[in-house]
């Protein structure tokens, strides 16, 4: 199957993946899931939770961890 578009033509190929290369390219890649979620009841919050689950190779990890420590949220003083 091909496609062609502006940018030139593109080739897809039907492959088996297995989950040994999905988990070689996310490790490889990384993938990072950041949250935040907050409930409040008549402007009182009850409940506020602060996730960034980061997963990756180590090597993957030290290549991106002063970039990923600038994205970090500024802390709340409450």
């Amino acid at each position: 199957m091909a496609y062609t578009s502006a940018m030139g033509s593109l080739e897809r190929t039907a492959t088996n993946t297995s989950v040994i290369d999905v988990l070689d390219r996310v490790l490889d890649k990384g993938i990072v899931i950041d949250a935040w979620v907050r409930v409040s009841l008549v402007g009182i919050d009850l409940i506020t939770v602060e996730a960034r689950v980061l997963v990756a190779s180590i090597q993957t990890y030290l290549q991106y961890a002063d970039a990923v420590a600038e994205l970090a949220p500024p802390s709340v003083i409450t």
